[in-house]
């Protein structure tokens, strides 16, 4: 299995970058989460001038075998058809890269269809889908570690690109159940909590979706370690993104997160080296059930709250404009000693 050396940042400089916070021309604590998200983008920088440099999304796709068992609203062939979608233009994360100046990544993680990699799609293919994991791991150690080890040569290249912030996206249909069942594991909270509606479900249909997922953790006979557990029911493009997270915590990167399946990724990728917590941001809460009870579970203050649940890295982009002007803000605002106010608090 790959390693990383995934180091928390450095408290020393903690109390000088919040003194410089609180001496900024305000009420101390007046730009509430923005001077929080000001403070840890300083330590991870290691700098009392943060700066954010080539912001991209990286959107990794495959296909999931427990989709067979009619978990999800959507057919299997919507995961390649985005794919097309996303080369073209067209889709949600297209819109909010162009307007917040991401570039996008799109990486086969293991979709079932031959794509046209000529296009602008990049090949990281480990398999043509997971297996059903109702009757078996959905990938064996092998291939978890080579999805790891991908996830993690997709962030070095953002890297070697000069990128220091990255957010995250998915498309594959049925991740949403992966999700769940990763979420129930690793939070002790029970798996009816953790399944919601996906890509847009009935009440019959969450049930249906529950009593499956539930015959899947009772089939369950893997050895109960976080690792088994990743693979046993992760997805490909789910692992592979806990790789590019791990990767950008030990590059000392910044890390959007962005709903509930990527915010599950990070739980997932905490398992492993707990220390990635300090280097994610949490871009928003969004309407899947389960994702508020999973951000709670961090302890974590999401920057939006609009109702979002459509994956792709679209919640992370929207929310990057307010971690621009958390920078800003330690940047740009005069000091009361320098601007010769008196303090008002």
């Amino acid at each position: 299995m790959k390693t990383f050396h995934i180091e928390r940042p450095d408290e020393g400089l903690r109390p000088a970058i919040a003194d410089k916070i609180d001496n900024l021309t305000k009420p101390k604590g007046s730009l509430g989460l923005l001077e929080e998200t000001a403070l840890q983008v300083a330590l991870v920088q290691q700098t009392q001038k943060p700066t954010l440099r080539k912001p991209q999304n990286i959107i990794f796709a495959a296909d999931h075998g427990i989709v067979a068992e009619g978990v999800s609203l959507s057919p299997k062939e919507v995961t390649w058809q985005q794919l097309s979608n996303f080369l073209h233009g067209g889709a949600g994360v297209n819109f909010l890269c162009r307007q917040h100046g991401f570039e996008l990544k799109i990486v086969d993680a293991g979709v079932d269809y031959d794509l046209p990699y000529e296009k602008g799609i990049i090949d990281m293919k480990v398999r043509r889908g997971t297996r059903n994991y109702l009757y078996e791991a959905a990938m064996t150690q092998e291939e978890a570690d080579l999805c790891l080890e991908r996830g993690a040569e997709m962030t070095r290249r953002c890297h070697k690109e000069g990128s220091n912030v990255l957010s995250f996206g998915e498309m594959g249909i049925g991740n949403t159940s992966s999700s769940s069942l990763w979420m129930t594991y690793f939070t002790g909270i029970p798996l009816e909590q953790c399944v919601g509606a996906g890509s847009g479900l009935d009440q019959e249909g969450i049930r249906h979706k529950y009593e499956i997922l539930k015959k899947c953790m009772e089939h369950y006979d893997g050895d109960g370690s976080a690792m088994d557990i990743i693979r046993y029911f992760g997805g490909l493009e789910m692992v592979m993104a806990v790789g590019a997270m791990l990767q950008a915590a030990e590059l000392k990167m910044l890390i959007l997160v962005d709903g509930f399946i990527m915010t599950n990724c990070l739980l997932a990728a905490m398992q492993l080296y707990p220390a990635v917590r300090d280097y994610a941001i949490f871009g928003h809460c969004g309407d899947e059930c389960g994702h508020k009870r999973v951000l709670d579970f961090l302890h974590a203050k999401p920057l939006l709250h609009l109702g979002l649940r459509l994956g792709e890295g679209t919640g992370a982009i929207c929310a990057y404009p307010l971690v621009e002007s958390a920078v800003r803000m330690i940047n740009e605002m005069d000091s009361f000693a320098h601007a010769s106010i008196t303090k008002y608090f």
